[in-house]
């Protein structure tokens, strides 16, 4: 079975300041390398006067598209620190940026390595983590009739994800792979074995606790 992953649920930004230097933590659930590319290109371009924007980021869910950046700091004490935050947390499909304003006073290797890793530390304990399951998404045609019955299927491995109203109902819902027989059943019950079920495909989807 497909396992699931952690990310971050939206887009934060956090800020503190070291000896008088600026560092800006911007973190971001990401789809794909190209999604997390377009964030850190967008940050540079908001921060384009800022000292330096490092970044790191891992792109997929497996962990196999990572990429970090110590962007004109000393190698190995921007970037690389940042990529292993999100390691240790066990985080995927997310991307972070954090842009320094220099204040100065130089840090030397180990102060920068403390403030991108803490940089990183600070705005991932601030954020809001959700556990992205594997599910494939199920979409029930029905009448107004049985459509209250549909709402009232109650289990943690589903959820409804979109409703659509019409001459009839259109209910989209996240299914975990182990839960989809017994949905099925339930269906069969509720439409006397003629539900019209359509897969629209697997994904993720963070279930609420």
């Amino acid at each position: 079975m497909e396992k699931g992953y952690f990310t971050v649920k939206t887009e934060i930004e956090n800020l503190i300041v070291i000896e008088r230097s600026k560092f800006i933590c911007k973190i971001k659930p990401v789809e794909d390398e190209e999604d997390a590319k377009r964030f850190v290109e967008s940050v540079k371009k908001q921060h384009s006067l800022a000292t330096h924007n490092c970044y790191a980021y891992i792109a997929d869910e497996k962990g196999l598209v990572q990429k970090f950046s110590d962007d004109g700091e000393p190698q190995g004490t921007a970037g690389l620190p940042m990529l292993d935050v999100l390691k240790n947390r066990k985080l995927y499909k997310v991307a972070v940026v954090v842009t320094r304003y220099f204040g100065g006073v130089k840090l030397g290797t180990g102060g920068l390595v403390r403030a991108y890793g803490g940089s990183v530390c600070d705005g991932l304990d601030k954020a809001e983590i959700v556990d992205m399951q594997p599910v494939e998404f199920l979409v029930v045609k029905s009448d107004y009739e049985r459509y209250s019955a549909l709402t009232k299927i109650n289990s943690e491995s589903l959820a409804i994800t979109n409703i659509e109203y019409s001459d009839g109902v259109t209910v989209t819902f996240a299914v975990k792979e182990d839960y989809i027989l017994a949905l099925t059943e339930k269906l069969s019950d509720i439409f006397s074995g003629k539900a019209q079920i359509e897969s629209k495909g697997k994904g993720y989807f963070a279930f609420k606790n």
